[in-house]
């Protein structure tokens, strides 16, 4: 049985396949087209999963799609009469869900076909969610919850998992949501790109807690264990905030109102300087938001009494709240999948459709995130041949990969490593396939990978990839966190060893590293171990300032227009001489 999953006409569109429940390949639509965030029908991620299982079209069983138009019908007419939009965007809102309803006219088009023979499920967007994690976890039960701003006119939703089934409890219905009010902050503070969240959380530890009252008059807990947003602080139910779906990356609109300026002054412009006040109210709101994400799970044990937890939705994303859970509710253990989001929507809807709707066993456990394309040695060879003038003119030599002590040695000297190997990452972290490399151990590190190659603000943090039997030598908590879903406070007295790594407060955001997920990653900081006695390097994406790397032409042309070290592709280095 073969079934193809789909997160499409929404950001970060994607696409999966499964094979009698196994999950064949996995990819987002940003990686082919090279645009952050896209939207639209994943049309190169479904021909890269088709091809990954040797497949055409006319052999997929079923199509599983993440969103269901049909889904609380009753509450969006509600909604819409007491609310009364304008016609012309009721219009616009019908014709995306009349593009989730007949999906199969694009296929159609993309793949030529005059008949479209797999079966179209639409699975509710948070069950998706939902089943993104528990399916593919290691808990045979669990409990569950997913947020994110909305989806299927729900932000979060709250369910207990056992084997191939899913209870849901509660529902948060639209317009409350804890994603809508991290972003019309993070909008307040002049961060207005689709998915800029993170950086918020980055600067949330460089502020103080002074703006808790403000935020708190903002979002309110709810006797019944939920939550509520005062809603004269926000657009987004008045004008069915509108965000560009369409082929493109997503473009939002601003979700708050002037009550909101009026309470908190004046909104920061893109290209004004942060000031202590904009980190201020980054810690305001990241605890605020953590408090709320607490009083939920602390419910949700309520329930299940169940200390396996799984995590998923967007606001699943925020590492740093997932990172103080076990500290903040009776949860002993945590799976949160490599692509919690939106994008993760695809194997979610899949694995529902599978398990839950076909009552099949579950057949798999989610260790890893490679399930991208992959390249040979050959087709490297092949890119740096055609690349040889511009690889010249940057005075780089290329040569074969004797042994990763070598590349261990250029890493523990201070070089910035560029680290492309095997298959492509699911999901938005790089995790030692598609990454840029550099040790952990230096303090001028963060200054000179934004130099050289990230160009971002100085605020955000590295992360460190860490060898599993390690963890509990150098952070506080001792768990597996093999997709950097989580930040733990480092041990104080492993902060100055590892001082790229270490945030303004003493946190990192880990990525456990186990010889049986990525046996090349390991080996290589084993080696790194060996050299400095320190079991972790500094992970980051290999990218600049776009999605991360999928081709060796494109590792290629990041390793060119930056001044990136070292390159290694598989087997094979270039190296910038003048930099050695």
């Amino acid at each position: 049985m073969l079934i193809l999953g789909l997160n499409a006409y929404h950001g970060d569109s994607s696409a999966c396949i499964l094979k009698n429940g196994l999950l064949i390949a996995a990819a987002e639509e940003e990686r082919f087209n090279r645009i952050k965030h896209w939207s639209g029908f994943p049309k190169e991620s479904v021909e890269y999963c088709l091809k990954e299982g040797k497949v055409s079209i006319d052999d997929i069983d079923y199509v599983a799609l993440n969103r269901n138009p049909k889904a609380h019908i009753l509450k969006r007419i509600s909604f819409v009469l007491r609310k009364r939009p304008s016609p012309s965007l009721v219009f616009d809102r019908m014709k995306n869900a009349g593009r989730w309803q007949n999906i199969g006219e694009d296929f159609l088009k993309v793949f030529n076909k005059k008949s479209f023979k797999p079966k179209v499920y639409h699975v509710e967007h948070h069950l998706a969610h939902l089943a993104s994690s528990f399916f593919v976890s290691p808990f045979t039960e669990s409990a569950l919850i997913s947020v994110d701003g909305s989806g299927d006119f729900v932000s979060t939703m709250t369910a207990v998992g056992q084997n191939n089934r899913i209870k849901v409890f509660d529902t948060v219905y639209f317009p409350h949501s804890l994603g809508i009010l991290y972003q019309a902050i993070t909008q307040y503070l002049g961060f207005l790109k689709y998915g800029d969240e993170y950086k918020v959380m980055g600067l949330a530890p460089y502020g103080r807690p002074v703006y808790l009252k403000e935020i708190e008059e903002i979002v309110s807990l709810k006797d019944d264990s939920t939550f509520e947003l005062n809603l004269k602080y926000f657009s987004h139910h008045e004008k069915l905030a509108e965000y560009n779906w369409d082929n493109a990356a997503p473009s939002p609109d601003i979700l708050y109102t002037e009550e909101l300026i009026n309470l908190l002054g004046s909104q920061r412009n893109a290209e004004d300087q942060i000031t202590q006040k904009h980190k201020d109210i980054s810690r305001s709101l990241q605890i605020t938001y953590e408090n709320i994400l607490f009083h939920l799970l602390n419910a949700l044990f309520q329930k299940t009494n169940d200390t396996n937890l799984c995590i998923s939705g967007g606001c699943g994303m925020n590492s740093v709240a997932n990172g103080k859970v076990f500290k903040n509710t009776p949860f002993k253990k945590a799976y949160i999948s490599a692509n919690a989001g939106d994008g993760g929507g695809s194997i979610g809807a899949a694995y529902y459709f599978y398990n839950e709707l076909l009552k099949n066993d579950r057949e798999e456990i989610m260790d890893h995130a490679f399930w991208g394309p992959s390249y040979s040695d050959s087709e490297i060879q092949k890119v740096l041949n055609n690349n040889r003038k511009g690889i010249e003119k940057e005075n780089c030599i290329i040569k074969k990969l004797a042994n990763l002590s070598e590349i261990a040695f250029y890493i523990t000297e201070g070089k910035v490593v560029g680290w492309f190997q095997g298959r492509m990452e699911w999901g938005p972290r790089a995790l030692g396939n598609r990454s840029i490399l550099c040790d952990a151990r230096r303090y001028d590190m963060k200054d000179i990978l934004n130099r050289k190659i990230k160009r971002r603000e100085s605020f955000r943090p590295f992360a460190p990839s860490i060898l599993r039997e390690y963890v509990n030598e150098y952070f506080e908590i001792d768990s597996d966190v093999p997709f950097m879903s989580q930040v733990f406070q480092i041990k104080e007295d492993k902060r100055s060893l590892i001082p790229a790594v270490t945030h303004v407060d003493g946190s990192g955001r880990l990525q456990t590293v186990a010889r049986k997920q990525n046996q090349l990653y390991y080996d290589l900081i084993e080696e790194v171990r060996k050299i400095t006695g320190v079991p972790i390097v500094l992970n980051t994406s290999f990218n600049e300032n776009e999605p991360i790397v999928n081709t060796p032409q494109e590792a290629l042309n990041c390793f060119l227009r930056t001044n990136m070290d070292v390159l290694v592709l598989n087997n094979i280095i270039v190296l910038r001489e003048k930099n050695t």
